[in-house]
């Protein structure tokens, strides 16, 4: 349920968009169905995750900025400025604290030496990066309608291919961390 939820501004806006063919009006109708999306999210996790909020707030600036100056440009801008405010968390997070991000994300269920968890967090990075270099050549060299459909089906499908890449290294180089129950049910 939260996985359709999570997809479904994307696919309305892609949706008004082809209906329309005005990019303006399928931002007008992004930004209240990103915001019934986050607040659906919290009613059913109790959770509000930092990476919903930013997109929420960026869906709210950017498209707002596109509305009220009738640019599409800005909206065209939101992936790029997603992937690389995620990719600046990432170097960041080399620098605070003593583990980077994706082990704190998921340390607790994947074992990996320290090096290898540097080699799957600049993975991230440079993927964060390029989406947003790509996300910018679509929208500035071709048309409207080629970027509409890079937005979900390109930056969808790279992530996709990104993420199961990412799981055959890991399968590869991790190790299982059993949880509580596992532990006590195995011994």
């Amino acid at each position: 349920m939260k996985l359709l939820l999570d997809f479904l501004p994307i696919l309305i806006f892609f949706g008004v968009y082809k209906a329309t063919d005005n990019l303006i009006t399928a931002t007008a109708v992004l930004i209240p169905v990103t915001v019934v999306q986050v607040t659906a999210v919290y009613l059913l996790t109790k959770k509000l995750e930092k990476m919903a909020l930013i997109t929420l707030a960026l869906v709210i600036i950017l498209g707002g900025l596109t509305i009220l100056l009738n640019d599409g440009w800005f909206i065209m801008w939101k992936p790029t400025v997603v992937n690389w405010l995620f990719a600046s968390a990432f170097v960041g997070s080399h620098f605070i604290g003593r583990k980077p991000i994706i082990e704190r994300l998921l340390g607790q269920a994947i074992g990996l030496d320290s090096g290898r968890w540097l080699q799957l967090s600049y993975a991230w990075i440079l993927f964060f990066t390029v989406s947003g270099i790509l996300n910018l050549i679509v929208a500035y060299q071709f048309s409207e309608d080629t970027w509409v459909n890079f937005k979900l089906f390109g930056l969808l499908g790279l992530t996709i291919i990104f993420v199961v890449i990412q799981g055959i290294w890991i399968a590869k180089y991790g190790t299982e961390i059993p949880t509580e129950g596992q532990e006590k049910k195995d011994a």
